[in-house]
């Protein structure tokens, strides 16, 4: 009987504490996305604009904000879901635990993957996306990047090659509940939709 109390009770503790983490982590991106959601004092938002430095040389490292000693490289949009997250420009658990995270990648070169945790608060709900949905991603200088969901996957979790080398522009993913997969979302890019400020 005692034996029965203490598993519930540890359960009961362990709910609480993923409830507690998900909470600060949503704390935590919203704090950093009020820093990044200002426009850059040099701006330029008439109606004449220069050629964007990513489309002159694809190849150069997305410029990073630093904010609370984390570099972000952007913002992501997920209007169906009213999700509005901050990007860190590296993978690693410990970020994960603060916002999603550049996996691998960039926008610029059409390859970009994003990964966050489960929490309901970041990507716990992107398997209800589905084909023809919009996302947006809009990078540290302003340059906004349109996308449409083609398809949502559920891949094994050593399938790393399939997550990166996929052809897609943009490629969301996190662990389902358990660990025992990852939901994926494919994203291809409108290229008409294309903004910089």
């Amino acid at each position: 009987m005692r034996g029965g109390v203490l598993m519930i009770a540890a359960a009961l503790l362990l709910t609480l504490f993923n409830l507690w983490d998900e909470y600060r982590a949503d704390r935590a991106a919203e704090q950093v996305l009020e820093q990044m959601t200002v426009l850059p004092e040099n701006a330029d938002t008439s109606e004449e604009q220069e050629i964007p430095d990513y489309l002159l040389n694809p190849d150069m490292e997305m410029p990073a904000l630093e904010i609370d000693d984390h570099d972000y490289i952007g913002i992501l949009d997920i209007p169906v879901l009213e999700l509005t997250l901050p990007v860190m420009s590296e993978w690693s658990y410990p970020n994960l635990k603060i916002a999603p995270c550049r996996y691998a990648g960039t926008a610029y070169k059409n390859n970009l993957v994003i990964a966050a945790h489960n929490y309901s608060t970041h990507f716990g709900q992107i398997r209800d996306l589905a084909a023809g949905d919009r996302v947006t991603f809009t990078d540290a200088d302003g340059n906004v990047f349109s996308y449409t969901v083609a398809e949502v996957q559920t891949l094994e979790p050593t399938a790393v090659e399939e997550m990166t080398d996929g052809g897609w522009a943009l490629t969301l993913f996190t662990c389902t509940f358990g660990g025992r997969s990852r939901v994926t979302v494919r994203c291809d890019l409108d290229e008409n939709a294309i903004r910089s400020y």
